[in-house]
């Protein structure tokens, strides 16, 4: 059977595969078997329903049908028209639209889109305590990149904040989920983890050949939205980078995956203002405006006087600034007034957070909380035990490196390794006005411990 099909360039590929193998007699299960590549993969292929194979499923393909030079290279330049043909999409996909206007985080947007468009991270992973605002921060980091010309793919994970409307394009989107089971899916039978050989090279088709053939090598976002703290496969996620090189990957978790190459990005709770601060100070901190703009759509009446900032601003301290916990208080204006509310949290903050307990109150805000405590190494779980006691106790207290070290009575390599597991836990945070030098255990955290003496 003659080789040389007439098609347009975007399906020519996958023409010239067909009657290289129907020339040697191949059924597609035969030179799957050969080459390493999926079945579906090539019956995709074929049929055009993937257009840009990647170069090395390219080789193997040509390999397993013993192609000589010049059908090798007329193989490798339709696949590469096919390449340069277009996106898989008409018009550059977007990420979900926000439903609310986000506060305080400009800093933390700008480095993160930075580092994304200009700079060379590929995976960052933003990481941060449940309900800190990271879905937030991915959604504006998503539509400025979108804004300036990148296509973004969204995935979220069950459980995933869904403060968001989605409008995924229906088949990137059941491209990008098929990719993500692949990335967490068991290997390939016969092949060990991480391993090459036959089982690599169907495994490399199966995680990158539905979204490479959506990709190619043009500049994308993908964002992973509440990711477990479990990573996937690492060998899958590096091939999946290797295979899309204009891909970046954005990351929510609650953990990092501890992966080489994952840039970790602590996400904090919001600024509170100073203790003392003047009226004006305390309008303009990005945890009082955002405290302020959910009492508005719980009371639209509402208008902030100096003594209502002045509650405003108590408030979000015992709150940390946390951006779930201040809407889960503001939420109670709609049965008590601001004073109330106040005094209430002095005495228990907890047990007004039923919005960060999923539902189920204070009880299951705690059992969240000790769950991340509980995943603590020995050391870091009694470092944090002895910052929530003694003279530490105050929830003002700051501390630095060298204190932990006076502490524990360990060296300061130690202490560090220990004070940063706290900080990537979310159960302490740095201290804006020091620099990143000090820190504070966070008020909620105190709380919700039994053991620590809790003050006015």
């Amino acid at each position: 059977m003659n080789a040389h099909v007439n098609t347009d360039s975007t399906s020519r590929v996958g023409a010239l595969i067909r009657a290289h193998r129907l020339r040697i007699g191949l059924t597609q299960r035969e030179l799957a078997d050969l080459s390493t590549i999926s079945v579906r993969a090539i019956r995709d292929l074929e049929q055009g329903k993937a257009r840009r194979p990647r170069p090395d499923t390219v080789r193997l393909m040509a390999d397993a049908l013993r192609l000589g030079p010049r059908a090798r290279a007329a193989l490798e330049a339709a696949a590469q028209q096919g390449r340069a043909g277009g996106q898989g999409w008409g018009r550059p996909p977007a990420p979900p639209t926000a439903l609310h206007a986000m506060s305080g985080r400009d800093a933390e947007t700008a480095v993160l889109e930075r580092e994304l468009s200009v700079g060379g991270e590929r995976l960052v992973n933003v990481v941060g305590f449940g309900g800190v605002g990271k879905t937030r921060v991915a959604l504006e980091v998503a539509e400025r990149l979108h804004a300036a010309g990148v296509p973004v793919l969204w995935h979220a994970f069950p459980g995933a904040s869904a403060d968001h409307l989605g409008c995924a394009e229906p088949e990137s989107a059941a491209r990008v989920a098929a990719t993500v089971a692949d990335l967490y899916g068991p290997p390939p039978a016969g092949a060990a983890y991480g391993g090459g050989g036959a089982g690599a090279g169907a495994f490399g088709e199966g995680a990158g050949g539905g979204l490479f053939e959506l990709l190619g090598e043009q500049r994308v976002l993908l964002v992973l939205d509440g990711a477990p703290a479990v990573a996937p496969r690492f060998d899958r996620l590096t091939a999946l980078l290797r295979a899309c090189p204009g891909l970046r990957v954005l990351v929510t978790s609650e953990r990092p995956w501890e992966v080489p190459g994952e840039r970790i990005f602590l996400l904090s709770p919001l600024e509170v203002p100073a203790e003392g601060a003047a009226p004006d100070a305390a309008a303009a901190a990005p945890a009082v405006r955002l405290f302020l703009d959910h009492v508005r759509r719980v009371r639209p009446e509402f208008t902030a006087g100096p003594a209502d900032l002045a509650r405003a601003a108590r408030l979000c301290r015992r709150l940390d600034g946390h951006p779930g916990a201040l809407a889960a208080a503001a939420s109670w204006l709609v049965v008590c007034d601001l004073t109330t509310l106040c005094l209430s949290l002095d005495a228990d903050p907890v047990a007004l957070l039923d919005h960060l307990g999923g539902g189920a109150g204070a009880d299951r805000f705690r059992a969240a909380l000790r769950s991340r405590t509980d995943g603590l190494s020995a050391g870091a779980r009694e470092l944090l035990d002895a910052l929530c006691a003694g003279e530490t106790e105050d929830a003002g207290a700051e501390f630095g490196l060298t204190d932990v070290a006076a502490l524990t009575g360990r060296g300061l390599p130690e202490s560090g390794r220990m004070l940063r597991e706290l900080l990537i836990s979310g159960t302490v945070r740095a201290a804006p006005e020091s620099g990143g030098s000090r820190f504070r255990v966070l008020s909620l955290v105190r709380a919700a411990t039994p053991r620590t003496p809790q003050r006015a």
